[in-house]
């Protein structure tokens, strides 16, 4: 899937990658890999729901959430062992649970981003029309099997 690009003139745009997958027990899996390059630190986190409309609109305040705070998740460092329980706990209040898979689907839309810019709704459509399409490819091929 290709990038979308939003924002004005800077360079420093936060790389948001995203893919959905459907669980064993039916609930739609989105999983969001963020790169920050202002501080060169990546973050990966995840959430369930129960459908593919609910999946968009937790995605879409997930990912206002990750811009909006970018500063905060960076200065706890989410990967420092001291600060975990906050850093985890600052996200679970978010509805988000670090995601420590190592592999990502490489079925994913991507979303660039300036950093603690708003997200702009236009530039949602067709990351949810990528995510759509991954989860009905998913689903042609799991009934191939």
């Amino acid at each position: 899937m290709g990038k979308i690009v939003s924002g004005r003139s800077s360079s420093i745009r936060n790389d948001y990658r995203c893919s959905i997958e459907k669980n064993q027990g039916g609930k739609y899996c989105v999983r969001i890999r963020v790169q920050y390059p202002r501080h060169a630190w990546n973050l990966a986190v995840y959430f369930l729901a129960s459908s593919f409309d609910r999946a968009m609109k937790k995605l879409e305040t997930s990912l206002h959430f990750l811009q909006r705070n970018e500063e905060k998740l960076w200065f706890w460092g989410v990967d420092r062992a001291e600060d975990l329980g906050f850093s985890a706990e600052f996200l679970k209040d978010a509805g988000l649970l670090l995601d420590r898979r190592g592999e990502f689907p490489r079925k994913a839309a991507n979303l660039l981003l300036e950093p603690e810019r708003d997200v702009p709704a236009f530039a949602l459509g067709p990351v949810r029309r990528g995510l759509a399409e991954s989860v009905e490819f998913t689903r042609a091929a799991a009934v191939g099997d």
